[in-house]
């Protein structure tokens, strides 16, 4: 396993997550400095995830045809600069284009991170590899978001990305200094140019839209679970830190034991399926019953170990597809997975504004049958 490699992956997509997920604690302090509403605060996310996701194929693409490595190293540090941008932006659409330009920055990188990882291990390695790499994500919610939490109560927002583009700086030496030494195959680049029509097989389209359902699941907690616990039980911006670090760790642990069972069971698309029926029935249960807070933890920690359990397998089998056309299928899977988010954010603030938090539960269960009905048709 390319140890280095896979720490500075993880690092980085730390680092990515970090710049839009930990805002999540400050949606309202936001829309009031801002003089916005909550639903155009939490769209912010729907901006990134959009120019992400447009960033990510471009350079899926490019990273097939030049290399990965100008991508892995530059990136980062643009998205340090777009973090700084948005600490000092005075209005609402300064802070939306500065959130854009970040965006594009960091699909710029994402999606390669996979693809670099995927051409240093073999194939039964590649779920546990991507894993770690994953893990990143959830890290931000382990991590990152509680300590923004704790660090914006004294310095606001805006000094919370001001710290997140630190975070990023370092995740690109960390890049850099993990990519000296080229994979077998080259790091990409120097073949044919990479077909994209010949990379979207049926069966690689199915998969990706197998994610889009799996990430609009994630991402609505990702997104709102901060919020939904200061609406439901009153938590301020510091409360929500402990409730925070539960769900993150739910989430480190699922992403770990989904690495070992996408190498060790033979059908990683039906057990992504399996999964995902597993996370409807966890969500009805965190956004339907909440007697306690303490019981709303406890369903949150459930939720997030069932729905990470699932990405490990969906990761391991786009890997499987050819090398030359790798990093266009994984970049291709960052921008699915934008869709994910921006269906979260944008749909998850109608359900919040028609219906109430009480509203999550059927939207993410819908989302979650829909994938698992992808996954397990023959």
């Amino acid at each position: 396993m390319p140890w280095a490699l896979l720490a500075a992956g993880c690092f980085a997509m730390f680092a990515a997550s970090s710049s839009g997920t930990t805002r999540a604690p400050f949606l309202l302090d936001m829309a009031r400095d801002l003089a916005s509403s909550l639903p155009m605060v939490a769209n912010l996310m729907a901006a990134t995830s959009i120019s992400w996701g447009v960033s990510s194929i471009l350079a899926g693409a490019g990273s097939d045809r030049w290399g990965r490595r100008p991508f892995l190293v530059l990136g980062p540090p643009g998205l340090a600069l777009c973090l700084v941008g948005v600490a000092m932006a005075e209005g609402y659409w300064a802070v939306a284009l500065w959130v854009t330009l970040g965006g594009f920055c960091a699909g710029g990188f994402t999606g390669v991170i996979m693809a670099e990882a995927s051409a240093r291990t073999v194939d039964r390695q590649r779920g546990r590899a991507l894993g770690w790499i994953m893990a990143g994500q959830s890290v931000t919610l382990l991590v990152g978001v509680p300590m923004a939490a704790w660090i914006g109560a004294h310095v606001g927002w805006r000094g919370v990305h001001v710290a997140t583009a630190g975070l990023a700086l370092l995740a690109g030496l960390f890049l850099f200094l993990a990519t000296l030494r080229p994979a077998g195959d080259g790091g990409g680049g120097g073949g044919a140019r990479p077909s994209l029509a010949g990379a979207m097989s049926g069966p690689v389209l199915r998969l990706l839209s197998m994610g889009v359902a799996e990430r609009v699941c994630y991402g609505l907690t990702a997104v709102y679970y901060a919020t939904f616990l200061q609406a439901t039980h009153g938590l301020s911006a510091a409360g929500v830190a402990l409730p925070l670090l539960v769900f993150a760790f739910g989430h480190i642990l699922g992403t770990v034991i989904g690495g070992q069972v996408a190498d060790r069971l033979p059908n990683r698309r039906r057990t992504f399926g399996v999964t995902l029926i597993l996370s409807a029935l966890a969500a009805l249960l965190l956004f339907g019953w909440t007697p306690s807070l303490a019981v709303t933890v406890a369903a949150g920690f459930l939720y997030a170990l069932v729905i990470a359990v699932a990405r490990p397998c969906l990761m391991a089998a786009l890997a499987e597809v050819p090398d030359d056309v790798r990093g266009t299928v994984l970049g291709m899977n960052v921008t699915s997975a934008s869709v994910g988010w921006l269906a979260a954010a944008a749909l998850g603030g109608a359900v919040v504004g028609s219906f109430g938090f009480a509203g999550f539960g059927p939207f993410a269960a819908g989302f979650a049958l829909l994938g698992a009905a992808l996954a397990l048709r023959r």
